[in-house]
Order: C-alpha cells, then sequence, then structure tokens
C-alpha cells in the first residue's frame, strides 16, 4: 500500500513537471517563455550596470587623460560620458536579441534586430556631437584669422552637421529611403524659402558681419536710430546688443549690415572737443594768456595724445552773440570712458582757475542796452494817493 503511494506520488510529481515544462516552452510571438525571461533578466541586468561600468571606464579615461598637461583630452573625456553609459545597454540588447533569435528558427523578429544597429549609430554620432566644444579647442589658434564668433558658428554647424548624417545613417538602417525625404524637403525648402526671405537675409548679413569683422562680443557700437550697446552675442539670425540700462535688444543682422556702424571699442584716442566763453571786455593779453597756458597744459600733460598721433588745437575762434569764444580741441590717450570723464573734469578744474588768474571771468548770456547822448528818458507819473 506504501509502496503505491510513492509510485502515485512519483507519477503526479513527473506530471506536474511535465506541465510546468510544457508551460515553460509555452512561445509567445514564436518565444518561448524561458528565452524571454532569459533575454528580460539580460537587459535589466546591463541596464542596472550601466552607470557602474560607464563610471568606472570614465574614471579610467580621466586618469589616462590627466597624466598629459592637455585640457583637450580631459574635455573629450568629459563629452563622451553619455555615449559610454549607453554601450552596457547596447550590450546587454545584443545578447537578449541573440536568446530570443536561438529560441525560434522564425523571422519575427527580424525587424527589431535593426535596433542595435540603430543605437550603435545614436551612440557614435552622439559622442562625435558632444566631442566637437573640445576639438575645436585645438583650433585657438586661428582665432586671429577666424576670429573666436566665427569658431562658435562652425561649432554649431558641426553639431547640426553630425545630427544631420546621424538621422541620415538611423533611417538608412531601417530602409526608409534617404533621398525621397531630401527631394521632399528640396520642395518643401523652396516653399518655406519664399515666405523665409529675411531669414537667409539676415543669415547671409552674419556672415558678412563675421567676414568684415565689424564688431565682436564685448565691443560698445552704435548704430543711429537702432541701438547703442555692448554686443554680447552674433547669432545666425540676430545679434544681441545690451543696452547701458541693461536692457537686451535683439537686432536682425540685416540691420547691423545695410547700416553704418560705429565701433567705439576700436577707438585709438577719445576726443574732447568743448567751446569755452569769455567776457567780451577781456583783453588781448588775457586772451593769449589762457590761450597759452591751456595748450601748454594739454600738450604736456601725459594722458593727453600729441602730434603726430592726433591734431592738437586751442584758438580763439569766433565772437559770440555773449562771449568771445576759445576751441578746444585734443585727444586722450586712453578710451576707457570713466578714465576720460575723469581727465575732462581736470581739465574743467584748470581752466577755470586760468581764467580766474587772467584776471577775467566765464560769459554767460547777457544783453546790454546804450543810451544815445540827450534822449529822453521816460519816467512813468506817480500813483496819486
Amino acid at each position: 500500500m506504501r509502496l503505491q503511494d510513492e509510485t502515485g506520488f512519483l507519477a503526479q510529481s513527473g506530471e506536474l513537471w511535465t506541465q510546468i515544462v510544457a508551460v515553460w516552452q509555452t512561445s509567445f510571438l514564436g518565444v518561448s517563455v524561458g528565452h524571454g525571461v532569459s533575454a528580460v533578466i539580460i537587459l535589466l541586468l546591463g541596464i542596472t550596470l550601466r552607470s557602474i561600468l560607464a563610471r568606472t571606464i570614465v574614471a579610467l579615461l580621466k586618469r589616462m587623460a590627466q597624466k598629459t598637461e592637455n585640457g583637450v583630452d580631459d574635455a573629450i573625456v568629459e563629452a563622451l560620458t553619455g555615449p559610454l553609459k549607453l554601450v552596457p545597454v547596447i550590450v546587454a540588447l545584443f545578447f537578449a536579441m541573440n536568446i530570443l533569435e536561438a529560441g525560434t528558427g522564425s523571422t519575427a523578429i527580424a525587424d527589431v534586430d535593426r535596433i542595435i544597429p540603430s543605437l550603435v549609430a545614436v551612440a557614435i554620432f552622439w559622442a562625435l556631437h558632444n566631442a566637437v566644444d573640445p576639438l575645436m579647442h585645438l583650433m585657438r589658434a586661428l582665432e586671429n584669422a577666424l576670429t573666436p564668433v566665427m569658431l562658435d558658428w562652425l561649432t554649431k554647424a558641426m553639431r547640426i552637421l553630425f545630427v544631420i548624417i546621424g538621422a541620415a545613417a538611423v533611417l538608412q538602417i531601417w530602409n526608409i529611403p534617404v533621398g525621397g525625404i531630401i527631394a521632399g524637403l528640396g520642395l518643401f525648402g523652396v516653399a518655406v524659402g519664399l515666405g523665409a526671405q529675411d531669414l537667409f537675409k539676415n543669415l547671409i548679413a552674419g556672415l558678412l558681419i563675421l567676414a568684415e569683422k565689424r564688431f565682436l562680443p564685448g565691443d560698445w557700437i552704435k548704430v543711429d536710430g537702432v541701438v547703442e550697446g555692448t554686443v554680447e552675442e552674433i547669432n545666425f539670425r540676430s545679434t544681441l546688443v545690451r543696452r547701458f540700462d541693461k536692457g537686451p535688444v535683439y537686432v536682425p543682422n540685416s540691420k547691423l549690415s545695410d547700416n553704418a556702424v560705429t565701433n567705439f571699442s576700436r577707438m585709438t584716442h577719445r576726443r574732447t572737443y568743448w567751446i569755452i566763453g569769455v567776457r567780451y571786455d577781456t583783453t588781448v593779453e588775457q586772451l593769449k594768456a589762457i590761450r597759452d597756458r591751456v595748450l601748454d597744459y594739454v600738450t604736456s600733460h601725459p594722458d593727453y595724445a600729441q602730434a603726430p598721433e592726433v591734431s592738437t588745437f586751442m584758438r580763439v575762434d569766433s565772437f559770440g552773440p555773449s562771449s568771445i569764444d576759445f576751441m578746444l580741441y585734443c585727444f586722450t590717450r586712453t578710451t576707457n570712458w570713466g578714465e576720460w570723464l575723469r581727465l575732462k573734469e581736470d581739465l574743467a578744474f584748470t581752466i577755470k582757475t586760468i581764467v580766474e588768474e587772467a584776471g577775467t571771468d566765464f560769459a554767460f548770456p547777457s544783453s546790454s542796452i546804450y543810451l544815445e547822448q540827450g534822449a529822453e528818458l521816460f519816467s512813468p507819473p506817480e500813483a496819486n494817493t
């Protein structure tokens, strides 16, 4: 009896195991449960180890890069951190797909196999996109020829180029005809171009600004009727100019290309032009003394430029309605606005002292009334009280 019970138990256990194996081998879309679970476990393991493996590889590359004096390789390693984190996922997905394919002899997942090449293409072009900035540091020696803004534009253009090529590579992997899309975009571009003429006009104007080197970020410029301030960014369509009240102004590049631009940052000297009026009762000797002393101050001061760099004048220029006018025309060596204001202030104090020591004074608008001899003076009648 006991032997029969044990035999029945073993038979039932064998039947249960048979059912478990049958369920384990049951296919869904041509893939058994066992292969599917194994593939999921491998994929989850790859995602879990993604950060750990990426940190390990990045740390190793950083240690190698720190052994060199060049900082470009450090920047490249930092730029490749993101794409490197995708590598463990690609590897895990590759093995998971092989397990799934081993569990079925059909081609049900043939299209899914394109995911791995697509991810490889994404990782490659992602790395190239991020490496553009560090590689551009190698071209800093060409800043004098290309200017920093042109290098910035080249960096942006290369980034966009890698994005476009990467997208085309992924489409090609999925057998999507890129030529047809480009042809369609060409027709679409013609339609858009007719309505976006200003965009292309500003783009070409920006290129002309960079080629002519009219101004660079940090320059103080003035465009009459448009803007005056400091250039911060020169973009494809517009230029950001910050006014002196700190308000940002986005100026279309065409306005900066077609109009006259004054670049104050490229001044070699800063001009002082004054009209100084003294009273009409000032004598010739006093006028000469004022002229000579002011001119001597300007020509002997180390902060003022001298001939042949610039022209310097201090002359009696005109007879105004209320004054005899001197014209002072000189240039400071500094172009800094604050320093120039300080020098002007010192010059104003000196001129006032010179005029007072000469025994005369500055004129102000006034009127003189002359009475002819023998003229009858009008006296108002006295009020009756």
